[in-house]
């Protein structure tokens, strides 16, 4: 990604086009927050990364072994899965093949709640680069959210007008010199081809593909400890107050580990940063970024390896993103007298 700061009218502008849609949704108690909370499995996020920690530069075995591992994880889980191939010329590699991976709960569903990261990494010729924040952590990050809430994501598969899709972007990464030929190859390609095609809902309702993303939520460069993150959008203000709020109530209870400083700060920072919902937001979707600023220390450095994450900032994000979606996707949180994370 690359970070440009514009003026911030331009801003407002964009914003202000865009229709802002905020319906009703459940407010969890704090049984059905801890219960989320007991929900927490360590041990897979570490498996997961365990199998991400590679370079994954396109093109690359390392690349290939972690495109298998995600959507192995995926078919597992019973997600139904669309690969978004296609080839492309990039600067010092030729014509090279790019797959994004898309995964839907329900393909009938007449909405989705899209959570996004990139799985490729950037090549340097100097040093072999793991981008362990950029984006192995957020890669791990969904990967772990739909496992621990397996159970009740499947309860709610074929109730709910709002669903849930993951999308893993391939070819964010820059090949050369960051610009618009080289960078944010699937997103665009992606965006490109949802705008084009067509989404029937089990209603028999009939949309473009890109209109029925109900909410895009993109993660980047998490991973190291104490983020600082802001709100970049007016029009989803109301999400990234929420965001805030699962935060707020977690910490509340006790229930984040090692918990130094809020991380979601209640503040709106009017700076654009390039990344892969650039091109979604192009085509009137609503984005939530969820990316720190400053970026890591270790930002396309070598440094952005296994040794700059922390794993308790990683898990107290996950439980926040597991409140959060609960909340967005009305789920149905029974409470149970034993955490089922040990069965996961």
């Amino acid at each position: 990604m690359s970070f440009h700061l514009f003026i911030t009218i331009f801003l407002f502008f964009l914003q202000s086009s865009q229709e802002v849609d905020i319906r009703t949704r459940q407010i969890l108690n704090d049984n059905q927050i801890q219960y989320l909370s007991d929900l927490a499995n360590v041990q897979h996020t570490q498996t997961v990364l365990n199998n991400l920690l590679v370079p994954r530069v396109v093109g690359t075995k390392g690349h290939e072994n972690v495109f298998n591992y995600i959507t192995q994880e995926l078919e597992n889980l019973g997600y139904e899965l669309e690969i978004d191939e296609f080839q492309q010329n990039a600067p010092n590699f030729g014509r090279l093949t790019f797959k994004n991976i898309v995964a839907r709960l329900n393909p009938k569903a007449r909405k989705y709640l899209v959570f996004a990261c990139h799985y490729d990494s950037k090549f340097f010729k100097e040093f072999d680069f793991i981008g362990a924040t950029d984006s192995a952590v957020p890669c791990a990050m969904m990967l772990n959210l739909v496992k621990v809430l397996s159970k009740e994501l499947n309860h709610a598969k074929n109730q709910s007008s709002v669903s849930l899709k993951l999308v893993f972007f391939d070819g964010e990464e820059a090949f050369k010199d960051w610009s618009q030929k080289d960078s944010l190859y699937g997103s665009k390609h992606l965006a490109k081809k949802w705008q084009k095609g067509v989404h029937k809902s089990a209603n028999g309702n009939t949309i473009s593909q890109i209109q029925s993303i109900d909410l895009l939520v993109l993660l980047d460069l998490l991973g190291a400890r104490d983020p600082t993150i802001s709100s970049f959008f007016q029009n989803t203000e109301e999400w990234y107050i929420k965001l805030s709020s699962a935060e707020k109530r977690l910490a509340r209870l006790g229930l984040l580990t090692n918990y130094r400083k809020q991380y979601f700060i209640d503040r709106q920072q009017f700076s654009f940063i390039e990344d892969d919902h650039v091109p979604f937001l192009q085509r009137g979707v609503k984005v939530l970024h969820i990316i720190p600023t400053p970026f890591p220390t270790v930002w396309h450095e070598e440094g952005d390896n296994a040794d700059v994450i922390d794993l308790d900032t990683v898990e107290n994000f996950n439980k926040i993103l597991r409140v959060f979606t609960a909340e967005y996707l009305n789920l149905e949180i029974v409470q149970t007298k034993m955490p089922r994370s040990e069965e996961l």
